[in-house]
């Protein structure tokens, strides 16, 4: 699934995407890491993985650059 980076906290390598109908999905380091990035921008568009998460909102378990 593609998706923007909206936030992206270096510290602690989590942050947020945006899908494309405009809903923020936050992801966490080890997503992050997954994706072997070192940096994200925002507005970067990503390719994201995602699992249903508990409580039914998609859970990204991996984020990657988009690339074509």
């Amino acid at each position: 699934m593609q998706a923007t980076a909206y936030t992206y906290d270096p510290e602690t390598r989590g942050g947020s995407v945006l899908l494309d109908d405009g809903t923020p999905v936050p992801f966490d380091g080890a997503a992050f890491d997954a994706g072997g990035l070192r940096l994200l921008r925002p507005g970067q568009r990503v390719r994201v993985e995602t699992v249903p998460g508990a409580d039914g909102a998609p859970r990204i378990t991996l984020v990657t650059l988009q690339t074509f």
